[in-house]
């Protein structure tokens, strides 16, 4: 019925208008409405009244319309990371982290990203634009174990070291830089920090320096081991020749098979 009548209308119009001539759009625009407003107050053949007037009748009863402008939508499905994360368009969002491992429905428009579970919506977020591989993450959508330390942050973390030391500071910034989720570091950042309490923070310092003589990218345990054997004492080259020693302990000496001559 929609359609049929769409095509009188537009026949209406059509006929009445087809030998005029207009000059600009808005001119143009400017008669259908009046040809439109003359056939809504058409009145109907087989009954009483117009479509006008019927519009007026049923106007009390109609639902008012969405709040917002209809958008396009496309749908993809990915699968949540153990990361509880998303990707979509070379960008990451949170998922709550019970769906880890889990497929899920995506629906993305030009301004929203919603995801959707056994036709359930889980969450939603402001679609990222610019930066590829930026991270839109939600604190409730955190386990636990990550959740205590949300209002913590990189800048806090790297603050703290740098009180402590420039090298303390390179190794806190190397351990967040590893992980795609910088709120994934935060643990082993506090762990590395609370060294200091435990042995001093010059001692801490000195094995953070000892560390990145080793590889730019320290961890936690590297900086644990070198100070419970107390490599952070050492001069650079007893720590090297140490190293070396124990790497290959096992190894016997030339002395020990007579190769050298005496």
């Amino acid at each position: 019925m929609v359609e049929g009548t769409v095509g009188v209308i537009s026949t209406f119009i059509l006929a009445a208008l087809r030998n005029r001539q207009f000059l600009s759009l808005s001119e143009l625009n400017e008669a259908i409405f009046e040809k439109l407003e003359e056939f809504n107050h058409k009145p109907f053949q087989k009954k009483d009244g117009s479509r006008a007037l019927l519009f007026e009748e049923e106007k009390p009863f109609l639902q008012p319309l969405p709040p917002r402008p209809f958008e396009l939508a496309t749908w993809k499905v990915a699968t949540v990371g153990p990361n509880y994360h998303i990707s979509v368009e070379k960008m990451n969002y949170s998922v709550p982290y019970e769906y880890i491992r889990q497929k899920v429905d995506v629906r993305v428009t030009r301004n929203t990203v919603e995801v959707f579970f056994g036709g359930n919506r889980i969450c939603s977020h402001v679609r990222l634009y610019g930066r590829a591989n930026q991270y839109s993450t939600t604190e409730a959508h955190m386990p636990p174990n990550h959740r205590q330390y949300s209002q913590w942050n990189g800048d806090r973390f790297r603050r703290w070291a740098g009180k402590i030391g420039p090298n303390t500071g390179m190794a806190v910034s190397a351990i967040l830089s590893g992980y795609k989720v910088e709120q994934q570091g935060y643990k082993s950042c506090l762990g590395l920090l609370k060294l200091a309490d435990k042995y001093s923070p010059q001692r801490l310092e000195g094995a953070c320096t000892r560390a990145l003589t080793f590889t730019p990218r320290p961890s936690l345990k590297n900086i644990q081991a070198i100070l419970a054997s107390g490599q952070d004492r050492l001069p650079v080259e007893e720590s090297a020749k140490a190293d070396t020693s124990a790497q290959y302990g096992f190894t016997r000496g030339a002395d020990y098979y007579g190769g050298r001559d005496k």
